[in-house]
């Protein structure tokens, strides 16, 4: 089983690792290497150290201010384990695989990958070999050939959830979103308590466009990994897409409906034009006097304008609507603090 640790230019986002061991990065390379790993054009660093270590060692690290714009992507790969050992490869194979994977562990991408094509020479096929060999070319930048080497991992053993992790997060590289949304899926599939599984998942969906699945894609996320703020940005981020996209669907269907004005409302009200965000929130009561969050809207925009009094009238009507709101309640209870702290 695998995994692979993402960094992005705002954080660094573990994964969990499962079973055998792990390759992670050198700091040190990650530092003189920058890259962006922006969604549809992310890239790999050249040159890296990679260190070997069990996972149950694994803790999620906090990226220092200096490698804030760093992006890389590593996967975690295994050696020889009893159950390998139960195929009967032989220990002379054995042997082999294991100085390919110390030659993969000390960054000797050409030597490891020599090791691993002679012994497909010698007609030895493993998912291993395959794998690592995938995990070589994802190393070098190269997503095409890593894309080739995991599907002949995956003919081999095509249960391997983190192959199919690894593949999946190849193609989106390569910007073939509707295929790495398949591979994932199988992904989440046999690792559904993996985080990065489902955050690689969001991700492909939100360059599909489809955002209702990439919001419950990192729900998903947040569930699992609810100490890690970064994934709850994500999340959040993702609404605001919905939210927009869902906007723009409302308009196309019904461009008279009074969404349309709470939206143009909140925009305005976002750009400090307090007047005629309160003009389009009016025209959204007109259009429909029951509608909710309006009255909060306006009594926000009042707040900010410091009428306090307009404020507490238009926070009363949406109380009056939806009477267990805690926002409108919350609001309330800043428009009471505000006016108090106003008087002489």
């Amino acid at each position: 089983m695998l995994g692979i640790i993402l960094v992005d230019d705002r954080r660094l986002k573990p994964f969990s690792a499962m079973t055998l061991v792990a390759v992670c990065y050198s700091p040190a390379d990650m530092l003189s290497n920058p890259r962006r790993r922006d969604k549809g054009d992310r890239k790999i660093c050249g040159e890296m150290l990679m260190l070997l270590f069990w996972p149950e060692a694994f803790r999620p690290v906090k990226p220092s201010p200096n490698a804030l714009l760093i992006s890389i992507a590593l996967a975690l790969c295994g050696i020889l384990t009893p159950a390998i050992a139960q195929e009967n490869l032989g220990p002379e194979i054995e042997t082999k695989i294991a100085s390919a994977i110390q030659d993969l562990k000390a960054g000797n991408l050409d030597s490891a990958e020599n090791a691993f094509s002679a012994l497909i020479h010698q007609r030895v096929k493993h998912p291993l070999i395959y794998h690592n060999l995938g995990v070589i070319a994802v190393l070098r930048g190269n997503h095409a050939e890593a894309v080739t080497q995991f599907h002949r991992a995956l003919v081999l053993q095509p249960d391997n959830g983190s192959t199919r992790l690894l593949l999946g997060s190849s193609l989106l590289e390569l910007r073939k979103n509707a295929e790495a949304v398949r591979e994932l899926k199988r992904a989440a599939t046999l690792l559904p308590d993996e985080p990065q599984v489902h955050l690689e998942l969001g991700t492909a969906y939100e360059a599909l466009g489809n955002w209702i699945a990439a919001v419950q894609e990192f729900q998903k996320l947040v569930k699992l990994a609810p100490q890690e703020p970064e994934f709850s940005y994500d999340l959040g981020n993702a609404w605001t897409k919905l939210s927009d996209w869902s906007f723009r669907e409302i308009i196309k269907l019904d461009p008279h409906s009074p969404r349309v004005q709470m939206g143009l409302g909140l925009e305005l009200a976002a750009q400090g034009r307090h007047d005629e965000a309160l003009s389009a929130y009016r025209q959204a009561v007109r259009s429909d006097p029951a509608i909710p969050e309006v009255h909060l809207a306006m009594a926000l925009t009042y707040l900010e304008m410091r009428k306090f009094e307009e404020a507490a009238s238009e926070v009363a009507q949406e109380l009056e609507l939806v009477p267990e709101s805690k926002a409108a309640a919350e609001v309330k209870a800043k428009i009471q603090a505000a006016r108090a702290a106003s008087s002489p």
